[in-house]
């Protein structure tokens, strides 16, 4: 058993990977990406990451509005920042500064009925909504299942069939009001600026994972950081060890 692997058996072993940081979008992104997925259509609550620790939390209740008619999440080692805010103003001509500061965000299309949240899934994106939140980026991907009997083999969330762009309307709906309250005392500046094809989501995607190495360095030479800061701390304490083994016996 080589260092390295008995180091990747240990770690397993003692922590559970966090859903942001701790999980790749997967082999094959953009094409195809892991997602986390935090909410499904029959929640009547808004189920959130907390970021520190990785367990989901109650955001808040859905008090004036439909459900999320698909299931909800993100992209892991995503992060909406500098660069994904300059291409939604590129691509809006809106005054769009910077992202909202959260991972990317996943509408998965499925006809299987999946009970809870808090699972992966690997999806296809094939369109995306180009959402501004208070001036800020909130792309939202849509992607379908992979290997989904009735939408697997959808490509495009604009030229996709009656039933796919129905779907897409009840995303938009939810989107533009999801957050707002009947009186509009608690309403926030929201637009969809456009419906986008599957070649933006891949772009979309790709500047969301140049903004996460950017603001939280690689994934892998964080590993490798830590494996050598565990490797010190044993060598360091087995030499103390063997330090004070010698002393005690010289002392006798």
């Amino acid at each position: 058993m080589t260092p390295d692997f008995a180091f990747d058996m240990l770690l397993s072993m003692m922590n559970t990977a966090h859903p942001w940081h701790g999980v790749s979008p997967g082999i094959d992104a953009p094409r195809v990406v892991q997602t986390f997925v935090e909410i499904v259509p029959t929640d009547v609550v808004k189920y959130e990451l907390d970021k520190v620790t990785g367990h989901l939390r109650i955001d808040r209740t859905v008090k004036y509005s439909s459900h999320c008619p698909t299931l909800y999440g993100f992209i892991p080692q995503t992060y909406c920042g500098k660069e994904t805010g300059n291409y939604c103003a590129k691509m809006s001509g809106k005054p769009v500064e910077n992202g909202d500061g959260d991972p990317l965000d996943i509408c998965v299309l499925t006809e299987c009925n999946v009970a809870h949240g808090n699972i992966f899934v690997n999806a296809v994106p094939i369109g995306g909504l180009r959402m501004i939140d208070g001036g800020r980026a909130d792309d939202k991907i849509i992607a379908v299942l992979l290997g989904d009997v009735v939408h697997g083999n959808v490509r495009s969330a604009v030229r996709a069939n009656k039933g796919v762009k129905g779907l897409i309307e009840r995303l938009k709906h939810y989107f533009l009001s999801y957050k707002r309250s009947p009186d509009g005392s608690t309403d926030k500046e929201v637009e969809i600026a456009a419906v986008y094809g599957p070649a933006e989501a891949r772009e979309v995607i790709a500047c969301t994972r140049r903004d996460y190495l950017t603001n939280f360095g690689d994934p892998a030479e964080r590993l490798q950081l830590l494996g050598r800061m565990v490797a010190s701390f044993c060598a360091t304490e087995h030499a103390q060890s063997q330090s004070g083994g010698t002393a005690k016996s010289t002392a006798k």
